[in-house]
């Protein structure tokens, strides 16, 4: 994953942090939302006995995407937060 150079001329680390917060609280949102799809087998038994199984396995493979998008984003917001925490022991050396 590329990640983002903080610096002067670009967005600040405070802002990217608002940013990469916001998208973590909507995904855990989208998250609940989506385990509230998990099939019920009275829908899918008319389609036969693997029907249910198969849905299962759908909203499980769903959710492992979601779960993938969540350690990018855990992943950048370590990044930030490692800059920051570089740049203060730099301005405390100064």
């Amino acid at each position: 994953m590329k990640l983002p150079t903080i610096h002067l001329n670009g967005t600040s680390a405070n802002a990217l942090e608002q940013q990469v917060d916001a998208a973590i609280d909507a995904l855990c949102l989208a998250r609940a939302a989506l385990i509230e799809t998990a099939p019920n087998a009275r829908d899918y038994y008319p389609q036969g006995q693997g029907a249910i199984s198969q849905a299962g396995v759908e909203v499980r493979n769903r959710l492992l995407k979601l779960d993938d998008v969540a350690k990018e984003l855990n992943e950048l917001q370590e990044h930030i937060e490692t800059c920051v925490r570089e740049r203060n022991r730099e301005r405390q050396r100064a």
